[in-house]
């Protein structure tokens, strides 16, 4: 794997990083869209999308070029980024969507790998298996190796400063995931696309989608770039990015255009339903709906446009999350928004404990929004700190209240965190903004963390004054440790 990726900072496993180009010439900030371009149907131009989205990279077909009767000779000729006007780094793509979609291309990874360096493509893809979601194991298996032959084939070859991809597939199966993002990895190529799960996307199956990210991360080291092939809705950028993602391809900006569907961060929206447009780019500021569907073959354009801003300034939003540490708090934002995205959150909360890894130690406030706030990394990392913790003197009180005598120490208890030495009530987390009434999994948090401390001091006296805790979260403290309910209940 060469060293082309730098991250500048984190936030759960999300980051904002640099991707070195060294054939463009080009530094690309991530987390990044890569608007995906139609060699024959340029519905916005790669010249407008850098000179009005800012846009630092993109992605484009090199198998519809090389199969191209009226664009091979010209690629070839121009070279890719004069063909498209377009000055930042070009991603292109082998030809194996057509392979998942028609079941045989006519192109080995040789031959295409070789086209994409002599047309100027910045990085490059080797012909790999797309094995789709639920395919039987042995298909994984014998297409994952077939992948994988792939990757030395393309190690092997002459691509100058070009940049190669080294997908991630498996299908369903996260064990294999996990191999083949370790088996990308020794490969020596640059850049880890997560392929094949577009039809997870597209069936709103964003817990599945979840658990094969987090799998392919775990066979990744932290220094690798992970692009997710085909996740063009911004509604799931976040949770992608709060995985370690880090670059995202749309097709789907032009799609819904033509098919008069209208994005927004929460959902899809039919142009004919909308009375009014819930935005404020330029698009929606100097038109209405109505206008629009009055209009012609400019409609499709204007629409692109708006998903497009949409998209880019999603993109922004996570960004700027990361920079401030708010990011787990921005995905819970966007995963009430569907229920499939909230299957999708809180399987990315089964994997707290790989998640803070990375996750900085102090950040601006924590904010508990619901019960899935207490499975955060941040609750994960305080309960591991309990094993460092001794408490000084033979009985402690643990207290959502004040002192009480007869105690050699009192410690403070804040829900989902638990127990902790009141001389770290003023550090991250043990700051955090609660609600009034918290969910019963914010106790049940809390009682882990009593029970881990209990535990780890089987010669100390506890005693636990909480305030009306439920059931659920009594009954998982440990019966030497006294009770005392603090309402008089």
């Amino acid at each position: 794997m060469t060293d082309v990726f730098e991250v500048d900072r984190y936030d759960a496993a999300g980051r904002l990083g640099e991707l070195e180009v060294p054939r463009a010439g080009v530094t690309v900030e991530t987390p990044a869209l890569l608007p995906v371009i139609n060699p024959h149907l340029q519905t916005v131009t790669p010249a407008q999308l850098e000179s009005e989205f800012g846009a630092e990279i993109l992605i484009t077909n090199s198998y519809v070029l090389y199969g191209s009767e009226d664009l091979r000779e010209p690629v070839e000729r121009q070279g890719l980024h004069d063909l498209l006007d377009f000055s930042g780094a070009i991603v292109t793509d082998s030809g194996s969507f057509q392979l998942a979609e028609y079941g045989e291309i006519d192109v080995t990874t040789e031959e295409i790998l070789d086209f994409q360096r002599r047309i100027g493509s910045d990085i490059g893809t080797p012909v790999d298996i797309p094995t789709p979601p639920d395919a039987s194991r042995e298909q994984a298996e014998d297409e994952l190796a077939t992948t994988q032959e792939r990757l030395a084939t393309a190690a092997d070859a002459e691509t100058g400063e070009m940049l190669v991809n080294a997908p991630v597939q498996g299908s369903t199966y996260t064990d294999l995931r996990e191999e083949a993002g370790a088996h990308a990895a020794a490969s020596g190529l640059d850049v880890f696309p997560v392929g094949a799960v577009v039809p997870m996307m597209n069936e709103y199956r964003y817990a599945d989608l979840a658990e094969v990210v987090a799998a392919a991360k775990r066979g990744l080291p932290e220094s690798a770039p992970v692009h997710l092939f085909g996740a063009g809705h911004p509604m799931m950028f976040a949770l992608a990015v709060a995985l370690g993602c880090d670059l995202f391809d749309s097709a789907a900006y032009a799609i819904y255009a033509r098919d008069d569907r209208y994005m927004t961060v929460r959902t899809t929206e039919h142009l004919e339903d909308l009375e009014y447009f819930p935005c404020s780019c330029p698009v929606c500021t100097n038109h209405t709906p109505a206008e629009l569907r009055e209009m012609g073959d400019e409609r499709e354009r204007l629409l692109a446009e708006h998903n497009l801003h949409v998209s880019y300034g999603e993109l922004r939003t996570i960004k700027q999350a990361i920079r401030r540490g708010d990011l787990l708090e921005l995905v819970e934002a966007r995963a009430r928004s569907h229920p499939a995205m909230l299957d999708g959150y809180r399987a990315l909360l089964d994997h707290a404990a790989q998640l803070e890894r990375t996750d900085p130690v102090s950040k601006d406030t924590f904010f508990h929004l619901s019960g899935e706030s207490a499975r955060r990394p941040e609750v994960v990392r305080h309960h591991r700190r309990l094993d460092r913790l001794d408490p000084r003197g033979d009985s402690v009180l643990l207290t959502e209240g004040n002192d009480a005598d007869g105690f050699d120490e009192c410690w403070n208890v804040l829900p989902p965190f638990g127990p902790f030495p009141r001389e770290l009530a003023d550090g991250y987390p043990l700051t955090a903004e609660t609600p009034e009434h918290l969910e019963a999994p914010a106790y049940e948090a809390a009682a882990a963390g009593v029970a881990r401390l209990v535990d780890a001091h089987p010669d100390t006296a506890f005693t636990l004054a909480h305030d009306d805790w439920p059931a659920s979260a009594l009954g998982d403290v440990p019966d030497r440790v006294e009770l005392w309910n603090l309402s008089g209940e």
